[in-house]
């Protein structure tokens, strides 16, 4: 008998309208990769939660996507904060036109913190699979490099934000996007072990 899953991974669900839940073969999808190349033992299905729910602080991974329309309100902020701070850690990934929406309400949760493009130096490219040039391109829209983005609370990188990359777009089913080859769904799915991965083992 196989072991029982050893924890879920969650898709966040926010408000303002946005498609929070865009990509959805991608989490199952990246799940299954993380368990077959990482030895994770993370169920199969991803959760989805609220933002102010008590339960976000169950998760070690959640992940945020949309084409737009992000709104936090004060609760969530203080959740989302509350569980960063706690050792949580937040994938955003701009599935084009989420950025004007996404930036605003991070502000929300903290205030005095900026996104930073991280090096490609950084650990979270060099997990299991190297990236030494940085986010792959899975999705071209207006010829702007892929960058990775990261937010740091006393030093600890509590939330990710891949932009102009689409990198749960590569995650999903091939075939969902024709112009997907074989090889950019590989190289999503290794970017995304990496994060997984990063998550995971992290102080």
């Amino acid at each position: 008998m196989a072991p029982a899953p050893s924890f879920r991974i969650a898709k966040l669900h926010y408000g303002g309208g946005g498609d929070w839940y865009a990509n959805k073969t991608s989490l199952p999808n990246l799940i299954r990769f993380c368990n077959q190349t990482l030895n994770t033992n993370i169920a199969p299905a991803e959760a989805t939660v609220e933002l102010d729910s008590p339960e976000l602080l169950t998760y070690p991974f959640v992940h945020l996507t949309g084409h737009g329309n992000v709104t936090f309100s004060d609760l969530d902020a203080r959740n989302l904060r509350r569980y960063l701070i706690g050792g949580g850690f937040l994938h955003i990934d701009d599935n084009y036109g989420l950025d004007k929406f996404i930036r605003p309400e991070m502000k929300k949760v903290f205030p005095d913190l900026e996104f930073v493009e991280l090096p490609f130096t950084h650990p979270i490219y060099h997990q299991k699979f190297q990236f030494p040039r940085g986010l792959p391109k899975i999705h071209e829209h207006d010829g702007k490099r892929p960058q990775g983005f990261g937010l740091l609370y006393k030093g600890r990188l509590v939330c990710f934000y891949s932009y102009e990359c689409d990198l749960g777009n590569g995650w999903e089913d091939m075939g969902t996007y024709p112009e997907d080859t074989p090889a950019t769904h590989e190289a999503a799915l290794k970017m995304g072990a990496n994060l997984v991965a990063y998550a995971l083992t992290q102080d």
